[in-house]
């Protein structure tokens, strides 16, 4: 499984904006409600839980707050980059700068934990997390986010 699986162009956030971490779950929260026709507070709770057992921020920027949905019948990404890095309670203490989102299927067991690998080894990937820090428009993320060449 690689990233262009997961995402799509219209799921990648160019500059995305928030004051904290519980600002950043909420924003993508909504906007994942909006793409699936979800409800946005029922995302946010399932995100919130599991940020409550422990911090999704992996380490030098990168957070991969995931959640199993109720009512979802596919995997879903979403990637966001931020403007400015927020205090995620990292594993490193690192603000976050880069976010993949990824919500799955209640039910799914093995996928979900395929697709958080691959997900994971992209991002703690220092060169690919480079070139997401440098990319200079939503179509050069998208380049490097959803092309299989890329990915």
């Amino acid at each position: 499984m690689d990233l262009a699986d997961l995402i799509e162009p219209g799921r990648v956030v160019y500059a995305g904006r928030a004051s904290n971490k519980e600002q950043l779950l909420r924003d993508l929260a909504s906007r994942v409600a909006t793409l699936l026709n979800l409800d946005a507070q029922t995302i946010c709770n399932a995100l919130q839980v599991r940020e409550e057992l422990g911090s999704t921020g992996l380490g030098d920027g990168f957070a991969l707050p995931h959640a199993r949905i109720e009512g979802l019948d596919r995997l879903f990404g979403m990637f966001m980059r931020l403007n400015r890095p927020v205090h995620f309670d990292s594993v490193d203490a690192k603000p976050v700068d880069l976010v993949f989102l990824l919500l799955s299927p209640a039910t799914a067991q093995g996928e979900h934990l395929s697709a958080l690998a691959a997900v994971s080894r992209h991002l703690r990937d220092k060169e690919f997390a480079a070139r997401l820090r440098g990319a200079s428009s939503v179509a050069a993320l998208c380049s490097l986010l959803c092309d299989h060449q890329h990915s």
